[in-house]
């Protein structure tokens, strides 16, 4: 199937537009990658301190030519999604060493949680820890030491932060590896009819407690499809992680299996050689539409409307809200998924997942299939099912949809457009979906009060952020 006219026409828009950023973005990453990695060049007291606490690895380390892999990870056990990423580190130094390789935790980010400061003071901080996150992991990278990057991170801010703090670092690869999805808990049906309940002084807040925490119930990202599970959709949509890893739940034997290929693979394309996919390479103008148009196609979280442009300027890609727009006429709505719909997102993985969400997009002609992923035979592979068979995680061709009222394709889709509107009025511009309340809005210096104005100014210049170099 030939490329959607729209699609084509959109980017390169962005190509031309990017022309200079992403050159000189990527001049930058060249000088980065002729210097190599500091390691071999750092003097030996330097050196031993990078290596004291290095256990078993430490003899490894010291004779050098091997990779050595940073991971940067967003783990707290207070939040839901970050919690298995506890035990990572050390599962992914026994997959290193199977292959030869090294791995050592550059440094942690923090990882806040809308949904525990929303309506609170903390919530203030939200959109300023995405640029926290990304310094965090552009200080831990700044050690040099690494031939690889494993990002640990999963949901609304910590992705993108990630993302751009690591694209500083562009020259070497990178692979994100998520944790996954709780399982599904009380039903949003019933979690509402409780609320209701509550709302009418029907029942108290024990029986209002005991709900919420039946449906937030367990370790893994929430279940509805809000900005958390975007962030995945879009990163495996750019090919920045394993086929099929997203949506698989955590401490499942499927997700080992994965983790543990995901380290494999990292190392293989950390090696010099022919394989080597340095993130500069994987993120650029095709794999930052795919993205949008993954959102687009899914209903996905209009966050995204300052996190992907932020991410592609990390990039030195210039994308902005016309954009957006304009896929948005073209690309149709295939997911019905909390908010959007009353099913949650391991619904959509039971039904397909992104494996048959991709093929079915590939169908239509609306993704670049030939973007620089991590997986080996290219974009190809991400239309297809990952399965286990015995301790071997084996991959075929995506089904169609199990259940179609969740998961459709381009010929019977649930709406024709991708539901997300650029709106321009005499406040100025907002990107806003109509089936959300979720807004993002440029203010007028005379018509808002000042505070406000220096908030809503304060959001907008991440969106506008030039790629640091």
């Amino acid at each position: 199937m030939s490329l959607h006219p729209v699609v084509a026409s959109v980017t390169e828009r962005i190509i031309e537009r990017s022309a200079v950023s992403r050159r000189r973005y990527l001049a930058l990453m060249e000088r980065n990658r002729q210097k190599g990695i500091s390691r071999p060049r750092l003097a030996c007291g330097n050196l031993a301190h990078a290596l004291a606490a290095s256990g078993e690895d430490k003899a490894r380390l010291m004779r050098g030519g091997g990779v050595n892999l940073g991971v940067i990870t967003s783990y707290n056990d207070m939040l839901s999604a970050h919690q298995p990423y506890a035990r990572y580190p050390d599962q992914m130094r026994v997959f290193a060493r199977e292959v030869g390789a090294t791995i050592q935790v550059a440094g942690g980010v923090p990882a806040m949680c809308d949904g525990v400061t929303q309506g609170q003071e903390g919530m203030e901080l939200s959109l300023l820890s995405r640029d926290n996150i990304a310094m965090g992991t552009a200080i831990g990278l700044s050690h040099g030491m690494f031939e690889g990057v494993a990002l640990l991170g999963i949901c609304d801010k910590i992705v993108p932060g990630l993302l751009m703090g690591a694209l500083r670092f562009g020259h070497l690869p990178a692979l994100l590896i998520p944790a996954g999805p709780m399982t599904s808990g009380l039903p949003n049906k019933e979690k509402q009819r409780v609320r209701q309940l509550y709302a009418e002084g029907k029942v108290d807040s024990g029986a209002l407690m005991e709900a919420e925490a039946a449906s937030y119930h367990s370790a893994g990202t929430c279940t509805f499809y809000g900005t958390a599970n975007t962030n995945q959709m879009m990163v495996e949509l750019m090919g920045l992680m394993l086929p099929d890893s997203a949506f698989w739940n955590p401490n499942s034997r499927i997700r080992q299996a994965l983790n543990r290929k995901a380290v494999h693979r990292l190392v293989e394309i950390s090696r010099p050689g022919e394989d080597h996919r340095p993130l500069a390479h994987l993120v650029d103008e095709k794999a930052i539409v795919n993205a949008a148009v993954g959102l687009l196609a899914t209903g996905g979280s209009t966050n995204h409307a300052i996190h992907l442009p932020a991410i592609a300027r990390a990039a030195g890609i210039c994308i902005d809200w016309s954009d957006l727009d304009r896929l948005s006429a073209a690309i149709p709505l295939l997911t019905r998924a909390y908010p959007n719909g009353s099913a949650d997102v391991n619904a959509m993985q039971e039904a397909g997942g992104l494996p048959t969400l991709i093929a079915a997009l590939c169908e239509g002609g609306m993704l670049h299939q030939d973007i620089l992923t991590v997986s080996k035979n290219g974009f190809a592979d991400y239309a297809c099912r990952a399965r286990l068979e015995g301790e071997a995680l084996l991959y075929s061709a995506a089904r169609p949809s199990a259940d179609r009222g969740v998961l459709r394709d381009v010929k019977d889709p649930f709406r024709k457009d991708g539901g997300m509107r650029l709106v321009q009025g005499s406040l100025g511009g907002a990107s806003t979906r109509p089936a959300r309340l979720t807004r993002i809005a440029r203010p007028s210096k005379r018509l808002l009060p000042c505070s406000i104005h220096r908030k809503m100014s304060l959001l907008l210049s991440r969106q506008a952020s030039s790629t640091a170099m």
